[in-house]
């Protein structure tokens, strides 16, 4: 489902990131010969092109005819694009006539350049077609994000009200704090959203933190390599809420549901000994896995025990209520679309400025080892499919998409366009030769960069560390 989700999402991101180039390209009067969604290798799904007054379609083709061929069509024909499917599911493109870029070099250029390519074209021209992908996919998350808001609110856990408190990864426990502990300040400033917090870790690296552990505030001070140990260890979650165990449903063949427990059942203890947080009981249940002990659980506000059998497996055998609004006081806020396309706007603004400014643990020691590829994206969905949490994934990537595309490297809309400023600062365009071996390396080089990444995710899944 994960996986499922990655495609698709990455599909629709990709899609409308080469409709932005097509549709400048189409504003400007640039042929755009082949505009494919997934890559083509071999052979395609499927090619569509309009010519002779009727759309033409060819289902697993590999060799396009060469009746399609601009060359051999109609004057009034020659400007139609050819739009394709193809089976690798990682991306597509949008070949747009007279341009260097990932699909032809120099030598795939005319000899003569036409009015309808894009080298032809008047370079603030050439900067809007270049620059469409990257503000059609942040254009696209402002209005996912508005949406979002429009339709479902925002849900905010304040940070106390975690009433259980937190539990911690290695590296903070390493630090000083206690599963339980809540985060009440960092260096000095009180905090209260449990979002705005872990990010505040990560981003601030803060010196001193104050805890709330039972009822006394309790100072730590941090060692100063927190960010790290977080490289280092692949840290998804710093620290999470503390879970209450409450029953949702029953898996088939449950020894609790044989003992007379029902849904709703809130467990606080086993065996007489009180443990509110589902960690807690569910290592209990470990300890105790295959004998008898009894169960302490309020059913409608009063106390009550059943004894069951715990199977082999050291699990109870039911699902458990998840949904932090049902768990803990969660704030939730309505918006209607009017007050959604601001809010949606600046959640959207913040969103990236935090992305951008995380980059940074990259350069910190051991943070290449934290760069991720597909697998890692993949693991930021959920393993069952819900539409909220997709469409705000897909809004996060579409920030990130825009960003990355944006960075000066070529091979990137970022490397083009910055040949295109330099073009209208200096007035001297570079040479179609030194475009296309800048292509080729900044294309040797990303490819690089996606090897380590995917390299790491396959390393992590072989140590089992996904």
């Amino acid at each position: 489902m994960k996986w499922l989700a990655l495609i698709l999402s990455l599909s629709l991101l990709v899609l409308t990131h080469e409709l932005g180039h097509l549709g400048f390209a189409k504003l400007f009067h640039t042929r755009v010969r082949r505009f494919y969604i997934f890559f083509n290798w071999k052979f395609s799904i499927l090619k569509a092109k309009k010519f002779g007054g009727k759309w033409h379609f060819l289902f697993f083709n590999a060799k396009t005819p060469d009746s399609w061929d601009e060359k051999n069509l109609a004057p009034e024909d020659q400007d139609n694009t050819l739009w394709g499917i193809g089976w690798v599911p990682l991306g597509g493109y949008c070949d747009i006539a007279g341009m260097i870029d990932e699909t032809k070099g120099e030598k795939d250029l005319a000899s003569e350049p036409q009015p309808w390519e894009y080298r032809t074209k008047p370079a603030w021209q050439r900067l809007c077609i270049v620059s469409g992908g990257v503000l059609v996919n942040f254009i696209s998350a402002l209005i996912l994000f508005s949406a979002i808001f429009a339709h479902w609110g925002q849900d905010e856990l304040p940070l106390r009200n975690a009433t259980l408190g937190y539990d911690y990864h290695q590296v903070m426990l390493d630090e000083g704090f206690r599963n339980g502990d809540i985060i009440y300040a960092l260096d000095g400033r009180e905090m209260y959203d449990y979002t705005e917090t872990s990010k505040a870790l990560l981003l601030d690296n803060p010196q001193q933190v104050t805890v709330l552990r039972g009822d006394s505030l309790v100072d730590l001070t941090l060692s100063g390599s927190l960010v790290e140990q977080i490289n280092r260890q692949h840290v998804k979650h710093l620290f999470t809420p503390r879970m209450p165990f409450v029953v949702k449903d029953f898996v088939a063949g449950s020894v609790a549901q044989r003992a007379g427990m029902l849904a709703g059942d809130s467990v606080v203890g086993m065996g007489g000994v009180p443990m509110a947080a589902y960690t807690d009981i569910a290592e209990a249940l470990r300890q105790h896995a295959g004998d008898s002990v009894t169960v302490n659980f309020y059913r409608q506000g009063a106390l009550d025990s059943v004894t069951v059998q715990i199977g082999s497996d050291g699990k109870l055998g039911v699902q458990l209520v998840t949904d932090l609004a049902c768990l803990f006081s969660v704030k939730h806020i309505d918006y209607n679309i009017w007050q959604a396309i601001p809010a949606g706007i600046s959640h959207g603004w913040k969103t990236l400025m935090e992305y951008v400014s995380s980059l940074k643990m990259l350069f910190s020691p051991g943070g290449m080892q934290n760069l991720g590829g597909f697998g890692t994206m993949s693991s930021i969905f959920p393993d069952h499919w819900e539409w909220q949490a997709f469409w705000t994934i897909t809004a996060l990537l579409a920030l990130v998409l825009a960003f990355m595309n944006i960075i000066p490297i070529p091979g990137l809309d970022g490397g083009h366009l910055v040949f295109t400023l330099w073009e209208m600062v200096t007035g001297r365009k570079p040479s179609d030769k030194f475009l296309s071996v800048a292509q080729n390396i900044g294309i040797i080089f990303l490819l690089a960069l996606m090897v380590l990444a995917n390299g790491n995710d396959l390393w992590r899944w072989l140590s089992g560390k996904f």
